[in-house]
C-alpha cells in the first residue's frame, strides 16, 4: 500500500510514518517545519524513518507549493498537518486558516486530480470541535470555543464537501489529548514533566480543575492505520478512555519522578476546554480498536523519553506566518 502522511516530523505523524513502514508499507511524508517549535526536534522526530529503503520524504509546503510529485498515486493519505495550539491562534487567525484550511484545499484538489486509485482520505481532526465540553460520542453538537478549533472544524467541512463532490472516501478521527514520547514541547504533559525533572516551576492556567481524556501515542496511531477499514463517511472519536484533571496529572509525574512540583498560578486560557472525555464505543463496535497503553504507564514511557532528550523550551513568541526558509526545505 502506497501511503502519503502529511505532517511526518511532527509528534502524531513520525509515529505513524515509523508503524506504516514496520508494516511493510511504501510511505511517503511531507512536511514544511513551520517554525512553531524548534525545527531540530522535527529533525529528531524523522531520523528513524529518514534512511527507511520504502520511505520518501518531501520537505514541501501544503499551503503553497506543488503537490502532485508527493501524493501521485497514492492508495492512503493521512492528513495529519495543521497548526496547533490555543493561544496563538487568537493573534495568528491568517496562520491558523492558512495551514489548517487553505492546506487542506490544495491538499484535496491534488488528491482529486492525482490520485485515481485513492481507497482513503484519513482526517484528523480534534476534540476541539465539539467546544467546551467534550464529553460524549460523535453526535455531541460541534460548537468550537478557540480559533484553532474553528479551522479544525473547518477542514472537517471542506472534506465533506470534496467526500460530496468527488466521493473523496473520506475518513474523520478527532483524537483526545495525545501524549506519549515526542509530544510538542508546548503541550501540558510535556512541559510538566520538564519543570519537574528540571525542578523548576510550573505554571498553572486557570483552576487546575480542566479534565482531559488521555490517548497513548501508540494507541492513536493504532486508530489511525484502522480507520483505513472503516466505511467512507464515518467519524471517530479516539481517546484513551482515562480522564484526568492538571492536578492530578502532576501529581502523578511527582510520584513517578520523585520531587515535589513547585507551582504557579496564572488566569485561564481564553478558548480552553473544561472537560473533555471520549465515548469511543463507536470505533470499538466498528474496527475493534481498543487502547492498550493506560495513563500511569504512559507517563512513564514520556518521562523515560524526556529523561533521556534535550529539549528547547518553547518560544514565548507567536509563530512565524511565513513560510518555512530554503535551508530548512532541504533538511533530508
Amino acid at each position: 500500500m502506497l501511503c502519503v502522511v502529511t505532517g511526518a516530523a511532527g509528534f502524531i505523524g513520525s509515529h505513524l510514518v515509523e508503524e506504516l513502514l514496520r508494516r511493510g508499507h511504501t510511505v511517503r511524508g511531507i512536511d514544511s517545519f513551520v517554525p512553531y517549535y524548534p525545527v531540530e526536534v522535527k529533525q529528531r522526530n524523522r531520523a528513524g524513518a529518514a534512511q527507511h529503503p520504502h520511505y520518501t520524504f518531501f520537505p514541501i509546503d501544503l499551503r503553497t507549493d506543488p503537490l502532485d510529485e508527493a501524493i501521485r498515486d497514492a492508495d492512503v493519505v493521512f492528513h495529519l498537518a495543521a497548526m496547533p495550539g490555543l493561544v496563538a491562534s487568537w493573534t495568528q487567525m491568517d496562520l491558523y486558516t492558512a495551514c489548517n484550511v487553505t492546506a487542506t484545499q490544495r491538499l484535496l484538489e491534488a488528491v482529486k486530480s492525482h490520485c485515481p486509485r485513492l481507497s482513503r482520505f484519513i482526517y484528523a481532526s480534534t476534540s476541539s470541535v465539539y467546544g467546551l465540553y467534550a464529553n460524549g460520542d460523535e453526535s455531541l453538537p460541534t460548537r468550537p470555543v478557540s480559533p484553532y478549533g474553528v479551522t479544525k472544524l473547518a477542514g472537517e467541512h471542506l472534506c465533506h464537501a470534496y467526500e460530496e463532490a468527488i466521493r473523496l472516501p473520506l475518513v474523520v478521527l478527532r483524537y483526545f489529548s495525545v501524549y506519549g514520547p515526542r509530544q510538542r514541547p508546548d503541550m501540558g504533559y510535556h512541559r510538566f514533566i520538564r519543570a519537574l525533572l528540571q525542578d523548576e516551576e510550573i505554571t498553572i492556567t486557570g483552576d487546575g480543575k480542566q479534565v482531559r481524556g488521555n490517548t497513548f501515542v501508540s494507541d492513536a496511531v493504532e486508530a489511525t492505520i484502522r480507520a483505513v477499514d472503516a466505511v467512507p463517511g464515518e467519524t471517530f472519536n479516539v481517546g484513551g478512555g482515562e480522564t484526568a484533571s492538571v492536578w492530578d496529572i502532576i501529581s502523578r509525574i511527582e510520584t513517578i519522578v520523585g520531587r515535589k512540583a513547585r507551582t504557579r498560578m496564572a488566569p485561564a486560557r481564553p478558548g480552553d476546554q473544561r472537560y473533555t472525555g471520549a465515548d469511543t464505543s463507536k470505533i470499538r463496535r466498528h474496527l475493534g480498536w481498543e487502547p492498550r497503553v493506560g495513563l500511569e504507564e504512559g507517563l512513564k514511557r514520556q518521562i523515560e523519553w524526556q529523561r533521556q532528550e534535550t529539549i528547547p523550551a518553547p518560544s514565548t513568541s507567536p509563530p512565524s506566518t511565513h513560510p518555512p526558509t530554503e535551508d530548512s526545505r532541504r533538511l533530508r
